[in-house]
């Protein structure tokens, strides 16, 4: 389980550094939520998708025991004498597995020839030690922390589903078609979640509430709860990792960009009044973290990415990075397909052949019942290839190894007799017979108890029952022990000597590498060496090449993917640009070499290019070049049809969406010239053909021009719709007539239901209009039962853009305003007027209030305290006229007691403006009293004010 969670942290940890240095600062911003989303849903799916072995970089668990070494060079076959292969026998109890210790990165050449001239054994493991309990506990109380955090956050995420609901279905609501509008009290973010918009109408003037409501309703049509659900569960299993909640952060982010662009899309918005709405909105107290908040502390950055400029569809190749990228992750930690063994063990003469291991972690899985057997043997020039076999058919097993012909002194040949084998691991005595050049018998193996003892003197203390076989056929003697140490290898494993010993790492080979600067080799690093023929003459052509420092590491990597002297020099002369590690010879880092290698990028590719024009092209261009399969012929077709000086972006962008020269010859064909690389990628990104053209000349579609393809082919314009449209009615579509129409929505189906409801005459921008809006037959039907009869289209649009519903328009009778007209209606929904409005009024004295007075009292924001305000210092049965006045002139409370505690006890609310709009304030009265103008009349002062001014 544990690391099934770690390797979804890793995915997620991935995507999002993926998602923050190549997409964030780009404007597509729809693209981008899917992205968001599906990388989401593979971080958890991904680790349970096994891969075929052949992709896969970790090993195969087998039916079988064995070991899967990396190929090595066919040179090595002529390095080796013997060809063996060992017995391999099922696990009984499995033993433990170990991987190669080299990695060759970062390509092998799979037509590299495989050695069979070493064995490859494999052994039980030994029993391991008991675990100290310390270990897994740790790991027991990791469990548990984590499944407590997995309940902590599951259980706040529940308490917020919870909270919702309670909010949604017990606060009074406006029904606005699928939306329901909770009114909120109190200083609370609005926000949205499901159908449901939370909102407090009271605390915004019409057009930063109307723009609120269009950004939650755009938040519901495209179902953002949905990605924020998906986000928040996330979070839940993924509590401990730090980046889930940063991606968290970006999916809300990228819903906030998406819908701030959709709102702005909208012809009535403007953009400076929207982002001003923004800034008043914001809010101290931020709504539940399952919700999508208007009010968001990205303010900034929402209003740099609408002020940004629009993302170049050029721009696109970055979002195919991520398919590779998502591979190589699934390849490097997934776990690969289960392989079985080849043929079953019980078969006779089955034989397991085995690649020589060039690491020194070879496990050797040899028992006593390799002791004896059946042999059979063939004769080929100088030498003699035996397989041995087992004789008991419950452990069976066989063996193949290739011998000199000069180590047996004496054949029976054509009769049966008796033939010695000797090595100081032991000896074999084979009895039987040679018919010709073939031979088989019997075998029995003694090992040399001495042999094995004076190499647990040597400090090789792990050997096991059925090694000395091993030692045997690989022909370990004191000697090479010795020499080993004396070349500083002194503390070997058994694995390290047969690995050695197996590939004939010898003295000779070990100077060679310390000659030539390498005097510390671990023993892996002379496997990897000899198994790749890394030799003396090898390290001085790369030396000579230029790369004197070169570690051995990046020499086996150089090896791997044949490079060298003369590839390095072709690299050299090609002049590449753009690897931070060259210097003034123009030489590579040997990590971006590699990266040319495995790109297959070498001189003459460069050359090509440069013989079309494109000359010191930066490492990064270059490859992405090759990558996609860019040549010279490719560039010198376009440059045939016109197209002289393209970019490598424009020849990627080219590429990458498949388009040739036949394409834009096409286009040509059809009367559009000079076609940019912005058109012709525009409109090969959308999927316009030339057949597509033509079918909207012939459904009569006029004077189309490439943006016109663009955006119909984009929003799902096809002949059929624009015929469907002309069946209805509506001739002589133009483009943007068709294109709107078809962007929002409108169908034959939508305009049939308006026409039945008496909505005749229509044209395509009132049915545009009206479908933008959400206009919909139930909704002409419900205003229709209110009874308003006779609705023009311009009226119905009016009425739903600002929220008109049937339910708006009974809560207002039945709050006592009863003769309404469809201005009055829209005018009082457009400033926020609501039914608990107009009962605040009523229940302070002000009844029959008009649609005009509760418009003006909003508009005023004048509320019932601001009134008894005023009536607790003595203004009664004020007018809505003097409300207005008192309100448009800044009156307060305190500005009428500042002149009654100066002596104006009975002034008036016409004074009180006179004075106010002259600037006199008690305080200005005091001072001319001061200066002796004594006078208790108010218009004194006024005129006093006024010669003062002038």
């Amino acid at each position: 389980m544990i690391p099934y969670i770690l390797h979804v942290a890793l995915l997620i940890s991935v995507c999002l550094l993926f998602y923050k240095l190549l997409l964030q600062k780009e404007t597509f911003y729809r693209l981008n939520r899917i992205i968001l989303v599906c990388c989401l849903a593979l971080a958890f799916v991904l680790p349970l998708i096994p891969i075929p072995q052949q992709w896969a970089l970790q090993i195969a668990p087998k039916t079988v025991e064995s070991v899967q070494p990396p190929v090595v060079s066919s040179q090595t076959v002529a390095d080796n004498q013997q060809n063996i292969s060992l017995p391999v026998r099922p696990p009984a109890p499995p033993a433990v597995k170990t991987s190669p210790a080299i990695k060759v990165s970062p390509v092998v050449n799979p037509t590299v020839a495989p050695v069979t001239a070493a064995p490859v054994v494999s052994q039980p493991a030994k029993p391991t030690e008991p675990a100290a309990p310390i270990l897994p506990t740790v790991l027991k109380w990791l469990f548990y922390l984590y499944w407590m955090g997995v309940a902590a956050f599951g259980l706040n995420l529940l308490l917020q589903f919870i909270v919702l609901l309670f909010q949604a279905y017990t606060k009074p609501f406006i029904r606005d078609g699928k939306f329901r509008i909770v009114e909120l009290s109190g200083d609370k973010a609005p926000c949205s979640f499901g159908n449901n918009i939370f909102i407090n109408p009271e605390k915004y003037d019409w057009d930063t509430y109307s723009q609120i409501l269009l950004h939650e309703k755009i938040h519901i049509e495209q179902r953002h709860s949905f990605d924020i659900i998906m986000a928040e569960v996330m979070l839940v299993l993924q509590w401990f990792n730090p980046f889930a909640w940063l991606y968290r952060k970006e999916v809300e982010n990228n819903l906030e960009f998406l819908t701030d662009d959709s709102v702005l899309g909208h012809k009535e918005v403007e953009r400076q009044s929207y982002q001003m709405s923004l800034l008043k909105v914001s809010a101290p107290h931020l709504s539940l973290g399952i919700t999508t908040n208007y009010n968001q502390s990205l303010l900034k950055k929402r209003i740099l990415m609408m002020n940004a400029k629009r993302s170049n569809i050029h721009t696109m190749w970055k979002y195919f990075f991520l398919v590779p990228l998502l591979g190589a992750l699934a390849c490097a930690l997934n776990s690969p397909v289960a392989t079985a063994s080849a043929e079953p063990m019980a078969k006779a003469k089955s034989t397991l052949k085995i690649n020589p291991v060039v690491t020194g972690g070879v496990k050797i899985h040899f028992g006593n019942d390799e002791t004896e057997g059946a042999w059979f043997a063939t004769i080929k020039g100088d030498k003699v290839r035996i397989e041995f076999k087992s004789d008991d058919e419950d452990h069976n097993w066989s063996s193949s190894s290739e011998f000199n012909l000069s180590d047996f002194s004496d054949l029976p040949k054509d009769k049966k007799g008796d033939f010695s084998l000797k090595r100081e691991a032991g000896s074999i005595l084979f009895t039987g017979r040679f018919e010709g050049n073939d031979g088989y018998g019997h075998y029995k193996f003694t090992a040399d108890k001495d042999f094995v003892s004076y190499l647990k003197s040597q400090g090789i203390n792990d050997i096991e029952a059925g090694d000395s076989f091993a030692f045997f056929v690989i022909n370990i003697t004191k000697e090479y022990l010795g020499m080993l140490q004396r070349n500083g290898y002194k503390d070997l494993s058994k694995d390290n000597l047969i690995s050695m010993a197996a590939l004939k790492v010898d003295e000779p080979y070990i100077k060679a590498m310390k000659e030539n600067g390498y005097n510390d080799l671990s023993v892996n690093d002379l496997v990897s060496g000899k198994a790749l023929h890394v030799t003396g003459e090898y390290i001085q052509e790369i030396h000579n090449a230029g790369y004197k420092d070169i570690s051995f590491n990046e020499l086996i990597s150089f090896k791997a993917q044949h490079i060298d002297g003369k590839y390095i020099a072709g690299i050299k002369k090609a002049k590449l640009k753009g690897d931070n590690d060259e210097n003034d010879d123009h030489m590579p880092s040997p990590e971006t070499i590699s990266s040319y290698k495995a790109m297959n990028i070498d001189s003459g590719y460069v050359h090509s290019l440069a013989a079309v024009g494109y000359k010191n092209i930066p490492y990064q261009e270059l490859t992405e070049l090759k990558a996609l399969g860019i040549t010279s012929a490719f560039i010198k077709s376009f440059k045939d049809i016109g197209y002289i000086n393209l970019s490598v972006n424009n020849l990627t962008e080219l590429k990458s969406l498949g388009i040739t020269p036949a394409y834009v010859q096409s286009y040509k064909a059809m009367g559009f010239k000079d076609l940019t690389i912005n058109n012709l990628t525009n409109l090969k990104a959308v999927g316009v053909t030339p057949e597509y053209i033509k079918s909207m000349q012939a459904a009569g579609v006029k004077d189309l021009t490439v943006n016109h393809l663009s955006n119909m082919k984009a929003v799902g314009v096809t002949p059929e719709y624009i015929k469907s449209m002309q069946a209805i009615g509506f001739k002589d579509l133009s483009a943007n007539g068709v294109e709107n129409m078809r962007a929002v929505g409108v169908t034959p189906e939508y305009i049939k239901s308006m026409q039945q409801l008496g909505f005749k005459d229509l044209t395509a921008n009132n049915v545009q209009n009206m479908r933008a809006v959400g206009v919909t037959a139930e909704y002409v039907k419900g205003m229709e039962q209110m009874g308003f009869k006779d609705l023009s289209p311009n009226g119905i649009q009016n009425m739903k853009a600002v929220g008109v519903t049937p339910e708006y328009i009974k809560s207002l009778q039945d709050a006592g305003l009863k003769e309404l007209s469809l201005n009055g209606i829209s005018n009082l929904k457009a400033i926020g007027v609501t039914p608990e409005f107009i009962k605040e009024f009523d229940a302070i004295g002000y009844h029959n209030l008009t649609a005009n007075n509760l418009n003006e009292l909003k508009a005023m924001g004048i509320t019932p305290d601001f009134v008894k305000e005023f009536e607790a210092i003595g203004f009664k049965d004020m007018s809505v006229n003097n409300l207005n006045e008192l309100k448009a002139m800044g009156i307060t409370p305190d500005y009428v007691k500042g002149f009654r505690d100066i002596g104006f006890k009975d002034i008036t609310i016409n004074q009180l403006s006179s004075a106010k709009a002259q600037g006199i304030t008690p305080q200005y009265i005091t001072e001319m009293r001061g200066k002796g103008f004594n006078s208790d009349d108010l218009e004194k002062y006024i005129r006093l004010k006024n010669a003062f001014s002038n």
